[in-house]
């Protein structure tokens, strides 16, 4: 972890996939997304641009099969560089909320730098595709995110009719949500937590 910046690189190779990911918390929301899955693809730009995140993805997969391994290994590769770049934790907010609009749909998500991974995923989506794309593979990204971050984060859709506009609201919630926890207190000096931890 570089704590002047808070940045990770991540690589990622498996019989099934490839992937670069290079993560910088304190940043404007730049990002360059090289990516097979061209819906994921805009939900990063958009979870990038919400959380001031500057984020680079580089992803390789068996597309030939699904997008399943692609998408569920770039949420592990997320997860994994969210983790580094907070390191301890110290000074950080580590609670984030935001209730997001995205035209009919509005979603909740909120986030606990916790060390302890959970998430609560209460989304239902009309459509089980969206231009190719499996929808509840929005689950699974999340999922693995959340386990390789060591996070809870509870996601809830408080309502929405249309498929895309409910994912955004997701990804744009999640990102705003994650970066206000990773923002610092400045009143805290260690790490905000009655054990001393997280």
């Amino acid at each position: 972890m570089n704590k002047e910046i808070r940045s990770a690189e991540v690589h990622r190779k498996t019989n099934e996939t490839e992937i670069f990911l290079n993560l910088e918390l304190d940043g404007t929301g730049n990002h360059q997304i090289d990516i097979e899955v061209p819906f994921l693809g805009h939900m990063l730009a958009l979870f990038a641009v919400h959380s001031l995140f500057n984020l680079r993805v580089w992803a390789r997969g068996d597309l030939q099969v699904d997008d399943h391994h692609t998408v569920e290994d770039i949420g592990i590769c997320l997860g994994r560089a969210i983790k580094e770049c907070l390191g301890d934790k110290r000074g950080v907010k580590r609670y984030g909320s935001a209730i997001i609009p995205m035209d009919e749909a509005l979603a909740q998500v909120v986030v606990d730098l916790s060390g302890r991974p959970y998430l609560d995923f209460n989304v239902c989506m009309p459509m089980v595709t969206i231009g190719g794309f499996a929808t509840e593979l929005v689950e699974e990204f999340f999922r693995a995110l959340v386990n390789n971050s060591g996070m809870t984060v509870h996601i809830d859709l408080i309502k929405g009719k249309n498929t895309h506009h409910i994912i955004e609201a997701v990804f744009k919630c999640f990102a705003r949500a994650l970066g206000e926890a990773v923002t610092f207190e400045p009143r805290v000096e260690g790490i905000w937590s009655s054990k001393g931890r997280l």
